[in-house]
């Protein structure tokens, strides 16, 4: 069962010191929620830790003090009430695990339909696009601290899992929300620049490279792409530079599912999967490889060199697509 708001808000005030962690390779949307929550509770004087393993990526640096987002320091600590945020395992917090010697309590916040529910206090909430969502209506509904720049952490949260309210899910609540945030002093224009026209130029650099290898199966309905390790150095590639990039073969008009390859330094390669058509879940799919996510949007990282994993998943991903049409 869902814990409540009133619960969720119960175990913070309670709680003095707290711990705030998301994802790796985070996403607008977790570092937003992960910002909007731990400044939300800063104002209420609570001693306030915001973690990530990677922590804050250069394209979320235009956010207001986001610099409070740190990377997990090398000495365990411990703390009164750990937040999990947007986060759909709690393997998937990565190095900030292992940073926290002891929790007394631990609240998981998310929207994923991949979360197995761990954690004391769980509000998984599938039917919102976006775990910044979740947080705003937290906020509202205990009365909690909403501020300008708590109010620009949520709305590049949500403009960013919706793919700027262009993705499945998006209410119509979910615009009330945006136009609440603009009233409460918000420049959507302005965060929209930050987020979509201000790329580095070497991510366009490697978007250049990855088309040249851009393969296209099962009469064009599948869509794969991928970048390698010796293409990241050589160019400088940072980890957020190569989110949002499979999005570009996404675009075309007989394309149900489009999938990155990336290939990682540890051995590994994540995988990244979209998919146009409900009849293809690509949660289940990556649920297969130990991954998961949402029925249109989900990941994994595979143990395997690049091209075998990719040749194996594009088998996978191919059967379910000729299946289902």
């Amino acid at each position: 069962m869902n814990a409540s708001f009133s619960e969720i808000a119960g175990a913070i005030r309670r709680a003095h010191r707290i711990v705030l962690l998301s994802h790796i390779r985070p996403d607008g949307d977790a570092i937003g929620s992960q910002l909007a929550l731990a400044l939300s509770l800063e104002s209420l004087g609570k001693e306030v830790v915001a973690w990530n393993e990677d922590g804050l990526p250069e394209s979320y640096r235009f956010l207001e003090k986001g610099d409070l987002i740190h990377k997990p320091p090398a000495e365990p600590q411990a703390f009164d009430l750990a937040i999990a945020l947007d986060t759909a395992t709690r393997q998937r917090l990565g190095t900030s695990l292992g940073a926290i010697r002891n929790a007394d309590r631990w609240i998981n916040i998310d929207h994923h339909a991949s979360n197995p529910g761990y954690g004391d206090l769980v509000h998984i909430d599938t039917g919102v696009p976006a775990t910044g969502q979740i947080v705003y209506e937290f906020l509202r509904s205990e009365d909690l601290p909403c501020d300008l720049p708590i109010a620009v952490a949520l709305y590049a949260a949500i403009s960013t899992d919706t793919g700027s309210f262009r993705y499945p899910r998006t209410t119509a609540r979910t615009f009330e929300i945006a136009s609440q945030l603009v009233e409460m002093g918000v420049d959507a224009a302005a965060i929209a620049i930050k987020l979509y026209e201000s790329y580095p130029k070497r991510r366009i650099q490697l978007l250049g490279e990855a088309l040249q290898d851009t393969r296209f199966d099962a009469n064009d309905r599948v869509a794969s792409m991928s970048v390698t390790n010796e293409m990241k150095n050589r160019l400088g590639i940072q980890p957020e530079d190569v989110e949002g990039l499979i999005d570009t073969v996404r675009t075309v008009e007989s394309v149900m599912v489009a999938i990155f390859f990336e290939e990682l330094p540890d051995g590994k390669v994540r995988l990244s999967m979209r998919s146009k058509d409900d009849r293809i879940d690509v949660n289940k799919i990556c649920g297969e490889f130990d991954g998961g996510g949402h029925l249109r949007a989900a990941g994994a990282r595979i143990s395997g060199g690049l091209e075998v994993v990719r040749n194996k998943v594009l088998e996978r991903v191919c059967d379910e697509v000729t299946k289902s049409v």
